[in-house]
């Protein structure tokens, strides 16, 4: 919790813990099914830890087992759809990859937030792709933005195409530089925002506002424990197959992580946001995607 009064530093207060620990002993905290465990490491019994003759490594050990379990059964779902050979896409564009793997698996397509199979995310992507990685989706904050709705930002800086007869505003932020709408991402850390701004002769004009809590909340609901599935497009007698080629898990990202590399400009926003005449503007997103090459640093060390 935080005081009340100003803007104080998360606290935690542990009841009880004089029967636990005397002072200057170091004391071990972790969650596990949203419950808070703590453990005096300064009393012998818990340690080596890489023994299972203490209580806490035999506890560790459940715990390790436990999550391991619907991985180890993810993964042996896909190596027996890969033992099975190439297979034959469902669909044609850039999200038939992923609803050939996932119908594959028996999983169903549906658009939820939460993650695909038991609460792991499956992210599919052709093997020669080097397109940044979509992390999720999110809506700005509407109350605290400039603009409010997708509509309202599409009205004032999409572009017309008149060969779709459509409005659009399809483009990618950074917080390194102004995209060629003038659209670019502004990190206040003190203040916990991320901004996208409109700037344009030397002027700055505001757009919308996300929370960094928000954002933090979806990636960690969205990557708690990710599959990174690649996949080869093959074509046999005229028909379009995937082959599965390599697997890549990742579990629990780095918020420090993740808001660092939204100020270098690693994590960027794409809006896809399409208004057809007489109808209101939609978005598909607006979307977090990172570079593939940073994904080693948002989760913490190579991946396996």
């Amino acid at each position: 919790y935080r005081p009340n009064t100003k803007k104080g530093d998360p606290r935690i207060c542990p009841y009880g813990l004089k029967k636990l620990a005397q002072p200057n002993d170091v004391i071990g905290i972790f969650c596990h099914n949203r419950k808070i465990y703590l453990t005096n490491l300064s009393e012998d019994e818990h340690l080596p830890l890489d023994s299972n003759d203490s209580p806490l490594s035999a506890f560790l050990d459940t715990l390790k087992d436990n999550r391991n379990q619907v991985s180890e059964e993810l993964l042996g779902m896909f190596k027996s759809l890969a033992t099975g050979g190439p297979l034959k896409a469902l669909s044609y564009g850039d999200t038939s990859i992923g609803a050939t793997i996932e119908n594959a698996l028996g999983i169903q397509i549906n658009s939820d937030k939460n993650p695909d199979y038991k609460g792991i995310e499956i992210k599919t992507k052709r093997s020669s792709s080097a397109t940044r990685d979509n992390l999720f989706a999110q809506v700005p904050n509407w109350e605290m933005s400039f603009y409010k709705s997708s509509n309202d930002i599409v009205e004032a800086i999409g572009y017309d195409v008149p060969e779709e007869n459509c409005r659009k505003l399809y483009c990618s932020i950074s917080t390194i530089k102004p995209n060629s709408q003038g659209l670019l991402l502004d990190l206040d850390i003190n203040e916990e925002l991320l901004h996208e701004i409109i700037v344009k002769n030397k002027m700055k004009a505001p757009v919308c506002i996300w929370e960094l809590s928000n954002l933090h909340k979806r990636l960690l609901q969205k990557h708690k424990e990710t599959f990174w599935v690649k996949a080869d497009e093959i074509e046999i007698a005229g028909i379009k197959y995937f082959e599965l080629k390599s697997i890549k898990h990742t579990r629990t990202p780095s918020l420090l992580q993740f808001d660092r590399m939204l100020g270098t400009g690693e994590i960027t926003v794409d809006h896809l946001i399409k208004k057809m005449p007489s109808m209101k503007g939609k978005e598909k997103g607006p979307l977090f995607k990172i570079k593939p090459s940073s994904k080693v640093e948002l989760f913490m060390g190579m991946p396996r």
